[in-house]
């Protein structure tokens, strides 16, 4: 990672292998495996979000390393037990971190998002959890996503420019008690998430995909544009993704925004053919 430009963008999604993509992103009859391939072809990022469920092998982010470009960087969210239990063991940092360890020797990890729940809201004990993560993590670059709204303080950006933990800028509904739109920078990371603003379906919803079933316009994505080019000011690096993934919406809004940022992307104007893959896995 040190020897890339300052300031830098990358755009991309939240996640690759969806099943609804197949003929909205990826050709309708296409190979599961051949998913990362094709989209490191077009995007030079990815967040990788089902470790948040599960710790996969180091041989899974060995294959994956494998089949992307050099200069491809992955971000890798953090599992839930990191940041969703009140004590974390070091059992559970110890196999997150020998996971990931094949992209950090590759140099493609961006870096580890930690997103916490709503009920982690700015109290004393858990300002202490934050910075025992911190500790656990050591030097590998770290993002924090809030989702309680207490934590919008000139104290709290403060405490995390301290201990050089980046700040997870979000777009989400305009809904009472969650997040609202800022940006702000407090490491060497910018990072910026679109949910999408699909409010009716965010509380209520018989699919957990309707939550993110939401097309932004480029009046919406027009919002971000100075926030954007504020974070990437201060910042050696700035991750944007977009989680709108149902359909492969969150593609088209990426390419939208590139395009809006005047970035180009992979292959804008031609396509090659798809790179065969294997997998110790399925991501």
């Amino acid at each position: 990672m040190d020897q890339e430009a300052e300031h830098m963008i990358y755009i991309g999604t939240s996640g690759f292998s969806y099943d609804d993509w197949k003929g909205h992103f990826y050709p309708k009859q296409f190979n599961k495996k051949n998913m990362l391939s094709y989209y490191s072809e077009r995007f030079n990022c990815v967040e990788i979000n089902s470790t948040y469920y599960k710790i996969p092998a180091p041989s899974t982010f060995t294959a994956m390393d494998r089949n992307t470009p050099p200069e491809f960087h992955f971000v890798v969210k953090a599992p839930h037990e990191m940041t969703h239990a009140d004590s974390p063991s070091e059992e559970i940092f110890d196999a997150f971190l020998a996971s990931i360890e094949p992209i950090r020797q590759s140099n493609k990890l961006g870096c580890v998002l930690a997103q916490f729940p709503w009920s982690f809201s700015n109290t004393p004990k858990n300002i202490a959890r934050l910075r025992e993560f911190k500790n656990r993590m050591g030097e590998i670059p770290t993002v924090i996503e809030f989702r309680n709204e207490s934590w919008i303080t000139k104290d709290t950006f403060d405490f995390l420019r301290k201990l050089k933990l980046g700040f997870c800028s979000v777009d989400e509904p305009m809904l009472k008690g969650l997040m609202p739109h800022i940006a702000e920078a407090t490491s060497e990371i910018g990072y910026v998430r679109f949910h999408g603003r699909n409010a009716a379906k965010w509380w209520k919803h018989d699919q957990p995909y309707e939550r993110y079933d939401y097309l932004y316009s480029e009046e919406e994505l027009a919002e971000w544009i100075p926030k954007i080019r504020d974070v990437e000011s201060k910042t050696k690096r700035t991750y944007v993704f977009f989680n709108n993934h149902y359909q492969g919406k969150s593609t088209q809004n990426a390419r939208m925004l590139a395009r809006m940022l005047d970035i180009t992307l992979p292959m804008d104007s031609q396509t090659p053919a798809v790179k065969q893959m294997t997998f110790d896995e399925d991501f």
